[in-house]
């Protein structure tokens, strides 16, 4: 049987990137492809339950970036072994939101940890599985204000609300990765329309198939 393929969407807030999982997903499947669509932290029981643990805090309060990162990595542990493997084993798509690359941009860029402990815990955790293609979407500043102010009306998480600062921190870890690593990350210009950006991301996935 031939493996399926594992594609990860990466961003900051705003991004799109749950809205563009959805599309994407539509777009492959009306190809005949077997997708599967997930998210992180989450996708299993146990993910689940560390990600409310991760973004709603214990008691009100909220973890620092060590904590937040041994989280984040036992749930994606538990998420690669009892979700994304056995779906790519039977030759599905995987569409996931967020990945190992949101680590290393929130609790490496954001909270000051080292790329190298973070992959440390990573090959720990998942043996160092990579997407077979990590799409980065990038919006603007403004774009991701307006998205975000129409997403949030009821309140954001504890990581969507860390300052200005912290997401400017974050969003050029991920520059920076998509500039060491080119061949492994595909770069998609996010301030369209969300059909827009769906349609360059699948020229996108088109180009390296």
């Amino acid at each position: 049987m031939i493996r399926g393929r594992f594609i990860a969407l990466e961003g900051g807030e705003g991004a799109g990137k749950s809205t563009q999982s959805r599309l994407l997903a539509e777009a492959l499947r009306a190809r005949g492809v077997e997708v599967v669509t997930t998210r992180e932290p989450g996708g299993t029981t146990g993910a689940e339950a560390i990600r409310a643990l991760v973004l709603d805090g214990v008691g009100g309060e909220g973890w620092g970036a060590r904590a937040e990162a041994l989280l984040f990595a036992a749930a994606r542990s538990d998420h690669v072994e009892r979700l994304i493997r056995p779906a790519l084993e039977r030759g599905a798509w995987v569409i996931c939101d967020r990945f190992l690359d949101s680590s290393r941009a929130y609790q490496g860029g954001g909270g000051g940890l080292s790329d190298e402990d973070i992959r440390t815990l990573h090959g720990i955790g998942s043996l160092d599985m990579l997407p077979d293609v990590t799409v980065l979407i990038e919006v603007s500043p403004e774009v991701a204000a307006r998205r975000l102010a129409l997403r949030d009306v009821d309140g954001t998480d504890l990581i969507g609300g860390r300052e200005a600062a912290y997401h400017d921190r974050v969003a050029q870890a991920f520059a920076r990765f998509a500039d060491v690593e080119p061949e492994r990350f595909a770069r998609i210009d996010g301030d369209g329309t969300p059909e827009e950006t769906c349609a360059r991301i699948l020229a996108a996935l088109d180009a390296i198939r």
